[in-house]
């Protein structure tokens, strides 16, 4: 006998079959000739359908239970859908095996060209998603990438000591002090642009100057060379706040998450001189009070209801590293996300009703000036690049909630 090859077989027939005895495969096949033999004309021959090729070999499996036997047949056909059918159809004039009563039913008749193509679409997709995360970068890994070499290259030089420092040195408010040209290289990577290093244990000129006038932030390595550095700049100049890096870590070693988190944790100077030990104790310079000595430009401090406080955090962390922003309403729910490029645009269009904005960026003038025209309340981003005193919006970090 012929035998139809797979590739070219276009449906299968499924059918079941029911005999009320015991008999063998081979009864069943003799069967299904026999008794179908003449009924289609010589045309749908099953004997001459299967000599040609047209269709492909008979498979019959069979179980016996309790004396009698059940079983499915398949085989598949090259023939076009309404001769298959009618093919199929004549399984079911199979009434008698052998010596018993025989029930046939034609279950369905599948279109293999359906499996093949349902194949195909899940395979591509596979090989889709294979393409897009190993083969071709992420336009947000490129743009990444393509941003931490601009920050790398934007590190400065302060002052005739010539100490290395981040772009945003003079014009902000608060400073991020260091120990070294490897600790704001990686602050700025993770974009802190007010970082300035000392340059070793002795205090330059430069830091003592700054201190006088700048919120200070002195971000020292875990160890004890961290610990002397706290002692040694806060017994000369005025620190505000003090970070330690994780117990054996340096801050050039520091993760992204990590900075941040730290920057959010960090400790008022008069809780960490109380608990040094009372022989390491100094005592601070005198200040003169903070509204003298601090300038006219100091940030005012804003306070946010607890509620909000999580919230904003919350969101503002999710947001980092996707160069999106999200719009709040008056109930802190989300309106929209929409890319920091397209912020102010889309604060325009809907003129009224944002209670709060968080971006992943700076707040620029530009930003502020459509914040204070749709009267928002608070802006959250990572940087300020503008005066908070100047604007009646609330401004904030994501450092300081």
């Amino acid at each position: 006998m012929g035998k139809i090859s797979p590739v070219s077989a276009k449906y299968i027939i499924h059918a079941q079959i029911q005999i009320d005895g015991i008999v063998d495969r081979p009864d069943v096949i003799g069967a299904i000739f026999g008794q179908t033999e003449g009924l289609l004309g010589s045309e749908l021959e099953l004997r001459e359908l299967q000599r040609s090729g047209r269709i492909g070999r008979i498979e019959v499996k069979l179980e016996t239970r309790s004396g009698k036997t059940n079983g499915d047949i398949t085989f598949p056909s090259s023939l076009d859908k309404t001769e298959t059918v009618i093919v199929g159809a004549s399984l079911e004039t199979i009434q008698r095996i052998g010596p018993c009563n025989a029930k046939v039913k034609v279950e369905n008749v599948e279109d293999v060209r359906i499996s093949k193509r349902n194949y195909v679409i899940d395979r591509a997709k596979e090989l889709l998603k294979d393409l897009t995360e190993k083969v071709l970068p992420d336009s947000q890994e490129i743009t990444e990438e393509v941003a931490h070499s601009v920050r790398m290259m934007e590190i400065t030089e302060y002052g005739t000591e010539r100490l290395p420092a981040g772009p945003a040195i003079d014009d902000s408010d608060e400073i991020v002090v260091v120990e070294g040209r490897a600790d704001v290289l990686n602050l700025l990577k993770h974009g802190i642009k007010n970082a300035i290093a000392m340059n070793g244990t002795n205090i330059p000129q430069g830091i003592i100057d700054l201190c006088k006038k700048k919120v200070v932030t002195l971000f020292v390595d875990g160890d004890r060379g961290g610990d002397l550095i706290i002692k040694e700049l806060s017994s000369t100049s005025e620190v505000d706040y003090v970070i330690k890096a994780p117990a054996g870590k340096e801050v050039e070693e520091l993760a992204k998450k990590e900075i941040h988190k730290a920057l959010r944790n960090k400790i008022a100077i008069e809780q960490i001189k109380m608990e040094l030990p009372k022989e390491q104790q100094v005592s601070r310079v005198e200040r003169k009070p903070e509204v003298v000595r601090r300038p006219e430009t100091m940030r005012r401090r804003t306070r946010l209801p607890m509620k909000e406080h999580k919230l904003f955090k919350e969101m503002s962390d999710d947001l980092i590293g996707t160069r999106g922003a999200y719009i709040l309403d008056e109930e802190s729910k989300i309106l929209g996300k929409v890319p920091t490029s397209e912020l102010p645009t889309t604060m325009r269009s809907l003129s009224s009703g944002v209670h709060a904005v968080i971006l992943d960026g700076a707040i620029t003038k530009e930003i502020v000036d459509v914040a204070e025209g749709v009267h928002v309340k608070y802006l959250i981003g990572q940087d300020l690049r503008v005066n908070p005193r100047e604007t009646r919006v609330e401004l904030l970090r994501n450092v300081e909630l």
